[in-house]
C-alpha cells in the first residue's frame, strides 16, 4: 500500500547556494499598483493577499508565463538583478529547504545559475541542479498509466500550460458513446443505475444525506455523513479515496462501497451524476480527515472489491497493484489564488504543475533528458514521489 512517502525529500540535489545567480532578465518585475487597469482587475483577489507583492511580466511576449510573486521573491529578484551569490540573510530566511527552493526557483525560469560561463535555467539547468538521474521505472498500474498520460501530453505539443493540464487531467476517461447516453439519459437513470432506491429501502444510506444540488453545473451527486457537520473549516485537508471501477461494474461496486462506509469515518462521498461523470476515471471520490482513516477503508474496501474490473486514476497513489483504489490529498488553498479559477484538487494541483513544466521543457533548447522526466523531476521538488505519487508528509503549497 502507498502510504505517505519520504522518497521525494531524498530527491539528491547539488548544493547550489554558493553558486552565481541573477534573476532571469527575460522578466520584468512589476508591482501590482504599476500594472494596467485591466491586468488588476484579473489580479485582483491576489492583491486580497498581504504577502502579494506583483508580477514577472515576460520582455518578450508569448516567450514566457507570467508569474505572480510574494514580497520575499520580489526582494530576491531585485537583489539578484546584477548576478551575484546568494545573500546569508536570505538563506537564513529560506531555512533549512533553502537549497530546494532556490533549486525550484532556478527551474521554474525565475533566477538562473551560472554554468560554464553562462546563465542557464529551467531544464538547461537540471545539471546544476541534480546530482544524478536515475530512470524512474513505474511498478504499478496507476504509475504506468501516470507516466503514460504525461508522455502523452508531451506529444500534444500544446504551448498553453492550462490547456495541456486539462488533457493531462481527462487522460484515461472513456468517450461518451450513444450506448451510455442512452443507457443514462437522466439524473433519475443514474440513481436507477447506482441502485440508490434498493440502498434506501434497506437502510444503508440512513447515516448520509443527499442536499439537492443548487448549482446545475455541479457534475457530483454529494453526500454527506450526518454524524460530521458539512460546513468543514478552511483548514480542512480532505484525504481523498478514489475507487474507480469500470462503469459497468459501477452499480456493484458502489452498493459494496456505500455498505463499509456505513460504518466508516468518512465525512462525504461524492459519484458522477450523469454519463459522462460515469465514465471519468475518478468516478467515485471518498473524503476523510486523516490518512489513518482513509487507510482502514481503503483496506476494506480492497477486500469486498476484489477481482471488480479496474478503470484506473491517473496521478493518484494506488493501494493495490490492480488500481481500482487509490488515493490523494486536496491541498490547503494557495493565499494568492484567483476567485475564479477555483480551489485545486489533488490530481489538478498535480497535472497544472505537470503542465507547466512540460511546456517550459518543451521550449528549451537542453535536451539532457525528455520533457516529461523533467516534468516529473520538478514535480518531486514538491514533495510527490514521481514513482508512487503518494504525497510525502512535507507535502504543502509554498508561497512562492
Amino acid at each position: 500500500m502507498a502510504s505517505p512517502s519520504t522518497a521525494a525529500s531524498r530527491v539528491a540535489l547539488n548544493s547550489i547556494l554558493d553558486g552565481v545567480l541573477r534573476s532571469n532578465p527575460a522578466y520584468e518585475l512589476v508591482s501590482f499598483d504599476r500594472l494596467s487597469q485591466d491586468q488588476q482587475a484579473i489580479l485582483k483577489d491576489l492583491a486580497c493577499d498581504p504577502d502579494f507583492y506583483g508580477v514577472l511580466l515576460p520582455r518578450a511576449p508569448g516567450a514566457h508565463g507570467i508569474k505572480s510573486v510574494c514580497h520575499d521573491t520580489a526582494r530576491l529578484v531585485r537583489t539578484l538583478a546584477d548576478g551575484g551569490r546568494l545573500p546569508c540573510s536570505v538563506e537564513q530566511s529560506l531555512g533549512q529547504r533553502s537549497n530546494q527552493t532556490v533549486a525550484k526557483l532556478v527551474l521554474d525560469g525565475v533566477l538562473e545559475i551560472e554554468r560554464d560561463g553562462k546563465f542557464v535555467c529551467g531544464p538547461e539547468a537540471y545539471p546544476v541542479i541534480f546530482a544524478s538521474h536515475s530512470d524512474i521505472e513505474p511498478q504499478s498500474v496507476l504509475s504506468r498509466l501516470s507516466q503514460a498520460a504525461l508522455q502523452y501530453g508531451q506529444a500534444l505539443e500544446i504551448d498553453d500550460a492550462s490547456c495541456l493540464s486539462g488533457r493531462l487531467y481527462c487522460y484515461n476517461r472513456i468517450p461518451l458513446t450513444p450506448y451510455w447516453a442512452r443507457r443514462l439519459p437522466s439524473e433519475n437513470a443514474v440513481f436507477d443505475f447506482l441502485g440508490v432506491s434498493t440502498l434506501n429501502r434497506k437502510g444503508i444510506l440512513k447515516n448520509w444525506t443527499l442536499p439537492e444540488r443548487r448549482d446545475s453545473s455541479d457534475c457530483w451527486l454529494h453526500w454527506w455523513s450526518r454524524g460530521h457537520p458539512s460546513a468543514l473549516p478552511e483548514t480542512y485537508r480532505g484525504y481523498k479515496l478514489y475507487v474507480s471501477p469500470q462503469p459497468d461494474a459501477l452499480s456493484t461496486a458502489f452498493g459494496a462501497v456505500v455498505e463499509v462506509l456505513d460504518y466508516s469515518a468518512a465525512d462525504s462521498f461524492k459519484v458522477g451524476c450523469d454519463p459522462i461523470g460515469i465514465l471519468r476515471p475518478d468516478k467515485l471520490v471518498i473524503y476523510f480527515r486523516d490518512f489513518t482513516t482513509l487507510e482502514q477503508t481503503a483496506r476494506e474496501l480492497s477486500i469486498r472489491l476484489s477481482g471488480c474490473p479496474a478503470q484506473g486514476t491517473p496521478f493518484t497513489a494506488a493501494f493495490a497493484d490492480d488500481g481500482l483504489v487509490s488515493w490523494g490529498i486536496d491541498p490547503l488553498p494557495e493565499k494568492a489564488a484567483l476567485r475564479w479559477q477555483g480551489p485545486e484538487s489533488w490530481r489538478l494541483w498535480v497535472t497544472n504543475r505537470l503542465a507547466t513544466a512540460l511546456v517550459l521543457a518543451r521550449k528549451a533548447r537542453w535536451r539532457g533528458i525528455e520533457p516529461w522526466q523533467f516534468a516529473l523531476e520538478r514535480l518531486r521538488l514538491d514533495d510527490v514521489d514521481a514513482l508512487t505519487w503518494a504525497p510525502n508528509p512535507n507535502f504543502s503549497i509554498s508561497a512562492e
